[in-house]
């Protein structure tokens, strides 16, 4: 199989029998802070795991252990020593929902290739750096970063539930910049003192590794804000833990008196299976504008064929495809990088294969610029 092409659907026997290494596997241990060796602090916004919570057993049943990961796929257990020796203080982790998205018995894989740490990453790339666009230099407060005009972003945890390899905060320093729960509360005194801010969003790590009682607490502060009008959340959790999408979740979004939009993260068709599907339905229920921004990744989803597919999936399930962004340049993921000038002839391609209302904005983050830049 190219790389950049379609991988094909996964055979009926290899699915069962990947499913079925999944469900026997034994549980990692139960810790809602994957990170910890980068000073994330996951575990004191999310860590009331209980038996009724079956996305958190999702998350601490996450594979976090190469040899694991090797096993399942049925990959050569000398993978495992590259992916020890490469992942350094960002460790493998990946929920074993989307390890069931993945292909056997090939290091191609797309969904694969997001989560599998290379050696490539260890070795320094001129251009590539800790903190790519600038964010700490854009703190308005402990936790809270304001770039562009009328909106903020509300750091609320360092934790997630993947660690994909191009993430461009992979690097950031989440105590330093103040995402705890003493950063938030100077952080919603900021919001509730500039009238200029009419729309919040709760980034991370991941925000809906908050549990429903402590994101319901932290909406209603929001809510309390008279200025502020919309809620933004960007998460990959309806993605890669689509168990995150609860009967509490929902009913926090449809209650709201703010405006709800939902980002979510999908780079390949892949990823959207059909339990992804049916936590994107409950979104809709919840009357949320969904919408998806991708990152164009070599390798991974740069053909045309890939990224027409990947759009028409989501339009499909509800989601408006809204930014293909270009790599934003981090230490350690310069091997995903995709020219922009190739960039550029993808998008064009896809505009003339599809519905003005199904093509993304292709875009690059600059620090600095009032806004994101679109590249074609």
């Amino acid at each position: 199989m190219s790389a950049g092409s379609i991988p094909p659907l996964l055979p009926l026997h290899a699915a069962s029998l990947l499913s079925q290494k999944l469900a026997i596997a034994k549980p990692q241990a139960d810790s809602c802070d994957p990170n910890p060796a980068k000073g994330h602090l996951g575990n004191s916004l999310c860590r009331s795991t209980t038996a009724g919570n079956s996305w958190q057993r999702d998350l601490a049943d996450a594979v976090r252990d190469p040899e694991e990961l090797c096993q399942l796929l049925g990959l050569d257990s000398a993978v495992a020593a590259t992916i020890r020796q490469a992942a350094g203080d960002f460790p493998l982790l990946v929920p074993r929902g989307f390890v069931s998205r993945m292909q056997p018995n090939t290091l191609l894989d797309p969904l694969l290739l997001q989560v599998l740490p290379r050696i490539s990453e260890r070795l320094p790339s001129p251009g590539y750096a800790a903190d790519p666009l600038h964010e700490l230099g854009s703190l308005r407060a402990p936790g809270l970063v304001q770039k562009y005009a009328g909106r903020a972003l509300l750091l609320v945890t360092g934790a997630c539930a993947i660690n994909c390899r191009y993430c461009f905060r992979r690097e950031f320093p989440y105590a330093q910049a103040g995402a705890n729960a003493a950063g938030i509360e100077a952080a919603i005194d900021t919001l509730a003192a500039d009238p200029t801010i009419h729309e919040v969003i709760l980034s991370g790590g991941d925000p809906l590794l908050l549990d429903d009682a402590r994101l319901g607490r932290l909406v209603g502060r929001l809510e309390s804000i008279p200025h502020l009008r919309r809620l933004r959340i960007h998460s990959r959790l309806p993605i890669v833990l689509p168990s995150r999408v609860t009967d509490g979740l929902v009913s926090l979004l449809a209650d709201t008196r703010l405006a709800c939009v939902v980002v979510v993260h999908a780079n390949h068709p892949a990823e959207l299976d059909e339990s992804v599907a049916a936590a994107v339905a409950r979104l809709v229920d919840a009357r949320a504008i969904l919408l998806n921004q991708a990152v164009l990744l070599a390798g991974v989803n740069d053909s045309l064929d890939i990224l027409k597919a990947l759009s028409e999936r989501l339009i499909d399930l509800g989601i408006v495809p809204y930014y293909l962004h270009l790599l934003d340049r981090v230490q350690g993921t310069a091997h995903f990088e995709v020219p922009e000038e190739r960039a550029a002839g993808l998008y064009d391609g896809l505009r003339g294969l599809l519905p003005g209302y199904a093509v993304p904005r292709l875009v690059r983050e600059v620090p600095g610029e009032p806004s994101k830049v679109w590249l074609s």
